[in-house]
């Protein structure tokens, strides 16, 4: 049974083509505030009170993370299989961390894209891209790489290894200038 207009089912029209200032979307009467570009000044103030985040720092404590890990799960355990397990998730993130810091820093085509922003952000989705592969490449390869493979010391060392982003970040804004 076809429904007739009333208030209950209206539904609020599109604004008008003439009507640039009001929205007729908005239920509660206020408009947006109208965008205002930074000035130079302004951008390079606001960039100065960032922190500034290093990815191979980053890539460093996840090393790191990994190295400690792998060596507490092999003294817990006493099975070199365990710590090895650890290690090798652990490097499933390290490693194509570090292959994506090197190209976003470092490589060729990052100093060839440096000053297009949209060529900058296509050379990070490429980057990306090349890590995810790289991290599924060695997880499919864990049990060939890695003897008498301990799973749940593999995901461990995953795991504790993806949480350092996590932790560098919040360590990374907490930190004082």
């Amino acid at each position: 049974m076809p429904t007739k207009p009333g208030p209950d089912n209206r539904r609020p029209q599109p604004k008008a083509a003439h009507d640039d200032h009001t929205d007729a979307w908005e239920e509660d009467g206020e408009q947006e505030p109208e965008f205002k570009p930074l000035t130079r000044e302004q951008a390079q103030q606001w960039r100065a009170g960032q922190p500034e985040l290093s990815l191979w720092r980053l890539v460093g404590v996840q090393v790191l993370v990994g190295l400690v890990s792998g060596a507490l799960a092999w003294l817990l355990t006493q099975r070199a299989s365990v710590g090895w397990s650890v290690l090798y998730g652990a490097a499933a993130v390290a490693v194509p961390s570090a292959l994506m810091a090197y190209g976003l820093t470092s490589s060729a085509l990052a100093r060839l894209l440096a000053g297009v922003a949209q060529a900058a952000f296509a050379g990070f989705l490429l980057w990306e891209g090349i890590k995810i592969l790289l991290a599924v490449a060695m997880l499919w390869s864990a049990p060939k790489v890695v003897p008498d493979l301990n799973w749940p010391g593999l995901l461990v060392g995953l795991v504790l290894a993806l949480k350092v982003y996590w932790f560098g970040f919040w360590f990374q804004i907490r930190r004082p200038k």
